[in-house]
């Protein structure tokens, strides 16, 4: 599959960076799809619904390209942590996640016509506590604002995190391992 073209159903430039890594010709087309979390589904078929619905979305329109759609989520006590919908969300977020572990999955879809394969991964994240300064402080970077949990673990983000339990790149949003052994099938 690695010498196949490409369609990444994302405008993320964190994806289309780690993407890079696996030296794949790809372009970019975000797949606008409403992306609706269903009561009682479990999260880890959550990830993989969304990142399929996203990549079926763009391959209906290029059969004969491989199709890669990714959806992440971030899980506290249970509940999923989506993107802030502004700062007194983001805020919040960031306060309830300060000095506890939490769960990130990030969902997989392959799409090449009839051809289809999900998985994810998941990863733990411990925040360090973070005072109410450095919540703002945070904030003021506008780094939150398009994140899952409202944080970017590789960028102004890991100055708070105190350890991780999993793959660093299932946090950013796209398990380069797990990708690439799926495309090299």
């Amino acid at each position: 599959m690695l010498n196949k073209k490409y369609i990444l159903a994302s405008q993320s430039p964190r994806r289309q960076q780690l993407l890079e890594f696996l030296e794949i010709d790809f372009e970019t087309i975000s797949s606008d799809v409403e992306e609706i979390v269903e009561d009682g589904v479990p999260f880890e078929k959550v990830v993989q619904n969304l990142a399929l619905l996203k990549a079926t979305h763009i391959a209906k329109e290029y059969p004969g390209y491989t199709v890669l759609g990714f959806d992440t989520l971030v899980i506290l006590d249970k509940k999923a942590l989506g993107k802030p919908t502004d700062r007194t969300d983001a805020y919040q977020m960031l306060q309830s996640l300060s000095g506890r572990t939490h769960t990130v999955l990030t969902g997989c879809a392959i799409v090449c016509n009839d051809e289809v394969e999900t998985f994810y991964d998941c990863a733990e994240v411990t925040f360090n506590d973070m005072t109410d300064k450095e919540i703002n402080e945070y904030l003021n970077t506008e780094e939150p604002y398009d994140k899952a949990g409202a944080y970017g673990i590789q960028g102004y983000g890991a100055r708070y995190i105190n350890y991780i339990n999993g793959d660093f790149y299932t946090i950013m949003g796209l398990p380069v391992q797990k990708l690439y052994k799926a495309l090299r099938g």
